[in-house]
């Protein structure tokens, strides 16, 4: 059976991949699973998809653990162990990964083998965010030596036929170079055998202790996240408050934000908490003044002052 991963940033296409790729499979007469799992669903949130896949019934269910094949299709989430973009890997594990270089790992935590995702040069955009779902999908199905390019072809015409031609051209165009550029890999990712079953741990649990609610009061800016996790690294895109623009009306920017990180600072001001906002940009389009706009947070960060603290993902 082939097990494997996707992981990214909610906005990067991890869902479109990973079908693509089970389209792919399935079109070549393989029984499929694929499936996104999501944490908070949220633009910039590291979320993952699976695919298993084998000439047989499928019994196993749930998330895998001892992946052939993991595809990172953001390098940042490496680094951010909640991510778990590394949990399991081991000798037989294939790292893709959608970087210029081989980054370093940890030891316990090194692959079998990296292969990085070819250089298509200069790749279209949705928003700030480079489309490279197709691409990774394509290079994925390269990887497994089991996948002909026609498969490919159908799978990604099936799995985008509700978008425009042009866009489906372009996605094509993207999984068939990454799936030809990657010709020396072919089949590098092998089918492996069931884990045996073991023990699992049980979860770590992080206690959030109660709010004082003994008097009623108008408004609680309450984050409706834990403070311990700086969520802020799930971002893309930051929302900016241009306060000369700003009419003060906090109440309608605060509410609409689904986490609570807006509230109101010196003269009724609203402030953002960039520790815990996560790019959703909700705020973006509820603000009756257009006073708020987006800023690609790798743009943020490079602007930033040395030793400056920035959530930058």
């Amino acid at each position: 059976m082939f097990r494997i991963r996707f992981h990214g940033r909610g906005g990067q296409g991890v869902k479109t991949a990973s079908r693509i790729l089970g389209s792919a499979f399935f079109a070549e007469g393989f029984e499929v699973q694929d499936a996104p799992r999501y944490g908070a669903e949220r633009r910039g949130a590291p979320i993952s998809a699976t695919v298993r896949a084998q000439r047989g019934p499928i019994h196993e269910r749930g998330v895998i653990d001892r992946p052939d094949l993991v595809v990172a299709i953001d390098e940042t989430l490496l680094t951010l162990p909640a991510a778990g973009v590394l949990a399991g890997v081991g000798p037989q594990t294939v790292l893709l990964l959608n970087s210029a270089r081989e980054p370093e790992l940890p030891e316990g935590q090194r692959p079998g083998r990296i292969v990085l995702l070819p250089d298509l040069g200069e790749l279209p955009a949705h928003g700030s965010l480079p489309l490279v779902a197709a691409a990774c999908a394509g290079a994925a199905a390269r990887l497994t030596g089991v996948i002909p390019g026609e498969a490919l072809r159908l799978a990604v015409a099936e799995e985008l036929a509700s978008l425009s031609e042009a866009v489906r051209a372009t996605n094509l165009e993207l999984a068939l170079s990454a799936y030809h550029h990657l010709a020396e890999c072919k089949g590098v990712v092998q089918e492996s055998e069931a884990p045996a079953p073991g023990r699992l741990d049980p979860p770590h649990w992080v206690r959030l202790e109660p709010l004082d609610v003994r008097r009623a009061v108008a408004t609680i800016f309450q984050g409706a996240t834990s403070s311990r996790v700086p969520t802020g690294l799930w971002r893309t895109e930051r929302p900016v408050i241009d306060l000369a623009q700003c009419k003060r009306c906090w109440w309608v920017c605060s509410t609409f934000c689904p986490d609570g990180v807006i509230g109101v600072g010196a003269g009724g001001a609203p402030e953002i908490d960039y520790e815990h906002c996560k790019g959703c940009l909700v705020c973006l389009a509820q603000c009756p003044s257009h006073a708020i706009t987006a800023l690609p947070e790798h743009e943020v960060a490079a602007a930033a002052e040395p030793g400056e603290l920035r959530c930058a993902s």
